[in-house]
């Protein structure tokens, strides 16, 4: 089948942006987004998320947020946020929204492909009847759906977009070899093309879902260990001696997968009447650990007979991963939540975090640099940039220093994970 693609990109944030640039250098594309403000700053030359560089936004790309710009396409592409509510429950709100948006611009032929992660079975079934509803046209017969699920990794710059294996799947065997080629002809590491959509939803929710998992192993190590007052890292570099140890480390797990796609897969399944247990296990553990450091740091200062209550604590990091502006789903949060909690003044630096950003997102005022006269400082995210900071300078004797990421040297340190 002979498809000339005309593409429109649905969001342009950390998924879709990459994903437009790149296919505009094989086909007419125009990166869309509702937020005028993001539209304004690439089309002068500027992402905040740093994912791309200022030289490579210039192209023949057309951002826009003007419906109007993408009547025209016949291939639509959905990469908008696929978030959680507060009871850990899909919210579908974006993608809904997008899928409403371009039922009302579809026309006989036209292809939607999906890129947000969503539990196995939405694309057909929450999406697809939206599309019928707005568009008045007939699926598989009028138009066609494709799912590609985003492999994209904030702030990595060696595993990108083109160099990352990509799965493909379509709503008809011919579709779904159009929406194959459509994917190899940018993608080096090449594609994968599952059996059926289904199969492709699937696949995603699983990739993070393991990791969480793995990751929920050695945190739940960390909490048992810390009671034995033994060093984690101590036993994981005796364990991996062995050839098939599988050696994670235990950290805050947050972001914008990780922490999130577990809770779709979870839903689905619950919706089907199966209560996962090792999946939302794996979750409980996950989220402990934000307060679990900060408890921590609470004993080490109490042992040190430093005073609780009005304390000032530095917390380094707030994005969510090291060398990355993300500030996603961030479970720094709940060390900050904490440290407030029991009374401490917090400061919180990050030097790649968006200040705005945190504000709106989460009431912290980001300090510009560290102040003097700290009783414990955290070391919660690993950014290069923490290398060059003086900590001793900045703390008053016998502070408490806590080191999240195990980079620090250990003679520097009270604590680490």
């Amino acid at each position: 089948m002979n498809y000339t693609h005309q593409v429109a990109v649905i969001g342009l944030g950390y998924v879709g942006l990459p994903l437009a640039l790149e296919f505009s250098k094989k086909y007419p594309v125009v990166g869309f987004d509702i937020d005028q403000e993001r539209v304004r700053e690439l089309q002068n030359g500027h992402d905040r998320t740093k994912e791309v560089e200022a030289a490579d936004l210039i192209s023949d790309i057309l951002f826009s947020s003007n419906l109007n710009d993408i009547g025209h396409a016949n291939t639509y592409i959905v990469t908008v946020p696929t978030p959680i509510d507060h009871f850990y429950k899909p919210n579908l709100v974006p993608i809904l929204k997008a899928t409403e948006m371009i039922g009302g611009l579809l026309k006989k032929g036209d292809i939607v492909i999906y890129e947000s992660t969503v539990y196995p079975g939405c694309t057909e079934e929450d999406c697809v009847p939206l599309l019928e509803k707005t568009s008045g046209l007939i699926y598989n017969q009028d138009f066609f759906c494709g799912y590609s699920p985003e492999r994209i990794n904030p702030g990595d710059k060696v595993n990108t977009l083109t160099k990352i294996k990509k799965v493909t799947s379509g709503s008809t065997e011919e579709i779904a070899q159009v929406v194959n080629d459509f994917y190899k002809s940018i993608i080096i590491a090449g594609t994968h093309l599952a059996p059926s959509i289904k199969v492709a939803e699937a696949s995603k929710a699983i990739e993070n879902a393991q990791r969480d998992i793995n990751i929920s192993f050695v945190n739940e190590l960390a909490l048992i260990f810390d009671r034995m007052d033994i060093d984690t890292n101590d036993v994981l570099d005796a364990a991996s001696t062995k050839w098939n140890f599988l050696k994670y480390k235990p950290g805050l797990v947050g972001g914008h997968c990780i922490g999130v796609d577990p809770y779709y897969l979870a839903h689905k399944a619950e919706s089907l009447g199966y209560h996962p247990q090792v999946i939302l296990s794996g979750r409980r553990v996950n989220n402990q650990m934000g307060q679990f450091v900060a408890s921590k740091v609470i004993k080490l200062m109490i042992q040190k007979n430093l005073k609780i209550n009005g304390s000032k604590v530095l917390i380094n990091g707030f994005t969510f991963k090291e060398n990355c502006p993300d500030i996603r789903n961030s479970k720094v949060i709940d060390i900050y939540t904490e440290l407030k909690a029991f009374g401490l003044e917090v400061d919180v630096y990050d030097p790649w975090a968006d200040p705005i950003q945190v504000k709106n997102e989460y009431n912290i005022d980001l300090i510009k640099t560290p102040n003097n006269g700290y009783d414990a400082v955290i070391l919660a995210v690993s950014h290069d940039a923490f290398n060059d900071l003086d900590i001793p300078i900045i703390i008053n004797d016998n502070a408490v220093v806590f080191d999240t990421k195990s980079v620090m040297s250990r003679c520097t340190v009270d604590g680490r994970l």
